[in-house]
């Protein structure tokens, strides 16, 4: 909802300035170097454990950025209004993508120790991965992952572009530009992160398949972000960036947001699991029943219960969504129990009865988290934190829930 009376900002607002600034973007820098650095002190010995901790945490933080990505096409493709004070936010956050393509050589190098179907011997004595050797082969797997890169860097890096180049120019048909790309933008995106949720985490067990996954990681990743632009809000202006412009009526849309994919997040996963139990395929079952037994049974539960059940409680009244504390604890949750979904779906295939914690999980996390921090540190730095040249930046000063 628009009204007349609308809010003005400074310069100064929008930007990310200062010592202290700086020096928490080197120390996040350290500490992540010092994580990998750890975490290649422990790699001997640990290979296998290794690999597996490394894409547990890989894949968490390039769900946020991933998820940064797909919030900007939406929000462009839906011509939204509410969201432009904090898209700069998720633009920033997407342009980290090219950093992940250079984390990703690990998981390239370490093929053999992750996927059962990179190996010649074990496709020669099995029937089902012959018929999947088409796709399922180390060639073809760095192709794609490349193809994969490219295409998120690349859209990620023209869109914060554009964006920042209509700061100065503030033309209004940079922003018809962007929104006439961000339809096709949305469909390489859907099809690229299928196939690349297919290819890292599915493919763990190449026996077992589901047409539902890539839109069962998808919610992760949308989730995630609106979680991540929460904290950045409100860590920003903690320091005084930004009052005014991020406001209650901007929390609470990100808050219904977060509800809304705590929800189909949920629907996804329990429409995947109904389907192939009510078919009970061997091949499809063993899956599930890989995650229903020993250890790995109240990890499941505790998914069941932490990602559904209690956000859902806890985000469904309306006060939890205007309010900085209650939001703010609904997010970290919500990106914790995000990482323990991920972390169920990887490591049942390298620990069969259950979860085995292990300081290569801490190190593999804090590493490429640290990298990430400082990466977004650094372009949050480079440009406005909103979008000032936006034809709809009134409108979003002036947003209100009805």
């Amino acid at each position: 909802m628009e009204h007349s009376q609308h809010r003005t900002i400074s310069a100064d607002d929008l930007k990310l300035a200062g010592d202290g600034v700086g020096r928490l973007t080197k120390i996040c820098g350290a500490i992540g170097i010092l994580g990998l650095l750890a975490t290649f002190l422990l790699y001997s010995g640990n290979h296998q454990q290794f690999y597996f901790s490394y894409l547990v945490s890989f894949s968490f933080w390039l769900s946020i950025a991933l998820g940064a990505l797909i919030f900007v096409l939406i929000q462009y493709a839906t011509r939204a209004g509410w969201s432009v004070v904090v898209r700069r936010l998720a633009e920033h956050t997407m342009a980290t993508l090219p950093l992940f393509a250079l984390l990703f050589i690990p998981i390239a190098f370490g093929l053999h120790e992750l996927f059962h179907w990179s190996h010649a011997e074990a496709v020669a004595h099995d029937a089902l991965l012959q018929k999947k050797s088409g796709f399922l082969n180390p060639g073809f797997f760095y192709v794609r992952a490349a193809v994969y890169f490219a295409l998120w860097s690349g859209l990620a890096l023209w869109f914060r572009r554009r964006s920042l180049i209509q700061d100065l120019s503030k033309d209004p048909l940079t922003t018809r530009l962007l929104q006439s790309v961000s339809a096709p933008g949305i469909v390489l995106f859907g099809v690229t992160v299928t196939f690349a949720s297919f290819d890292w985490l599915m493919s763990l067990d190449p026996h077992w398949y589901s047409t539902a996954f890539g839109v069962y990681f998808f919610a992760g990743c949308f989730l995630a972000i609106h979680a991540v632009l929460i904290l950045l809000c409100l860590g920003l202006q903690s320091r005084k960036i930004l009052p005014g412009v991020v406001t209650f009526e901007h929390y609470h849309d990100l808050g219904k947001m977060l509800f809304a994919f705590v929800v189909f997040w949920a629907y996804i996963g329990f429409s995947q699991f109904m389907l192939i139990w009510y078919a009970n395929i061997p091949e499809e079952t063993l899956w599930y029943q890989n995650r229903l037994q020993g250890g790995w049974y109240g990890v499941t539960v505790a998914l069941v219960v932490g990602h559904f059940a209690l956000p859902f409680l806890f985000l469904l009244m309306r006060d939890v969504k205007r309010r900085r504390a209650s939001l703010r604890l609904a997010a970290l949750w919500l990106l914790a129990v995000h990482f323990l979904d991920l972390y169920w779906l990887v490591m049942p295939t390298l620990h069969t009865h259950g979860a085995e914690l292990h300081l290569l999980d801490l190190t593999t996390f804090v590493g490429i988290g640290g990298l990430f921090c400082a990466a977004l540190g650094i372009l949050m730095r480079r440009g406005a934190l909103v979008p000032i040249g936006d034809p709809r930046l009134v409108e979003s000063l002036s947003f209100e829930n009805i």
